[in-house]
């Protein structure tokens, strides 16, 4: 599935199967059977201090302590020759360059603040290669080799947020860092919300229960915070007035409620429709646009948003989930 504009608008790695390697070197000369998806069985975590590594080094899975699944999708940099280029119509190749690296000192950050580690999930193969936010065809551009890249990544995520919620006692948050390089330096924060939606008065969207619609629909109905549905998307304790409120202005929130009918604006994706809430399940999904002067540009603006990211990231937990980390 995909959104876009406007309707768009520890370590532990676990890397692609067996049958996946089997089917690269069958494209290469090595074998002559065609290729096949492999398994999608979920790998079995170790402690989170514990490595595991295999030979093929796409997917990476770190299992975590704390209710919280953070993920990068599109900031791999891997482009191994025995992977077809994705070349479907319409597909976005361009990678999200550094949200790799920053999602890692996120982790990192939260870990040094609460003593509790996220659940971590990188792809570490180049978009051209695999979109880790796409359905099947579009993800591996119909290469039929890449079925068990896509099927390990998606089952590991499902894996990880379901951990993720039995460690928050039946609740977990899911988020994924992207990177965008539209007009406006502002980090877009995806509900599954359309720009119209949120040009939308208060009034009119909790009339319209349309945040019961959003990627975190389950949050609506028992934020420990006591929020209303507006005040998690834009009110006082919402991610976006955090997130203001730490120096990165963001939208939707208190202070910038909604992009103009002229923005570009990313409001979700595949991964926050499957692993968020909008149709049932414990864990709730928000995508995060960010820019890059100022956040993902240089190594030292990566590791003050992680600091501050890690920080909002706990208070969102302790506020909304009534998460404490024991």
């Amino acid at each position: 599935m995909r959104v876009s504009d406007e309707a768009h608008r520890a370590i532990r790695r676990w890397r692609c199967p067996a049958i996946l390697a089997a089917a690269l070197i069958a494209a290469c000369g090595g074998g002559s059977a065609a290729p096949t998806a492999a398994p999608a069985t979920p790998s079995t975590p170790s402690t989170p201090s514990t490595p595991a590594l295999d030979t093929t080094g796409f997917l990476e899975f770190v299992a975590g302590t704390a209710p919280l699944v953070i993920v990068a999708p599109h900031g791999g940099s891997l482009k191994p020759a025995t992977v077809p280029d994705r070349t479907c119509a319409g597909c976005e190749l361009l990678a999200d360059a550094n949200t790799e690296d920053l999602a890692q000192r996120v982790v990192a950050s939260f870990e040094r603040l609460t003593g509790k580690r996220p659940y971590l999930a990188l792809n570490h193969l180049h978009r051209v290669k695999f979109d880790g936010n796409r359905d099947l065809d579009e993800a591996t551009g119909g290469n039929a080799i890449l079925n068990g890249v896509w099927n390990s990544w998606q089952v590991n995520l499902d894996s990880s947020t379901a951990r993720a919620a039995r460690v928050g006692g039946g609740r977990a948050l899911y988020i994924e860092l992207h990177g965008h390089a539209h007009a406006i330096p502002r980090i877009e924060i995806g509900y599954l919300l359309t720009g119209t939606q949120l040009r939308s008065s208060d009034a009119a969207l909790s009339a319209g229960q349309v945040m019961r619609q959003s990627s975190i629909a389950r949050l609506v109905s028992d934020a420990k915070s006591g929020a209303s549905d507006v005040g998690l998307l834009r009110g006082a304790t919402s991610l976006g007035a955090m997130l203001w409120a730490a120096g990165y202005p963001a939208v939707p929130s208190p202070t910038d409620p909604a992009p103009a009918a002229a923005d570009s604006y990313f409001n979700g994706g595949y991964n926050t429709v499957r692993h968020g809430s909008s149709t049932g399940g414990a864990t709730d999904a928000i995508q995060v646009e960010c820019y890059s002067p100022g956040i993902r540009d240089t190594q030292a603006n990566r590791t003050a948003f992680a600091d501050a990211m890690a920080a909002i990231l706990e208070s969102y937990l302790r506020t909304h989930y009534g998460w404490q980390p024991s």
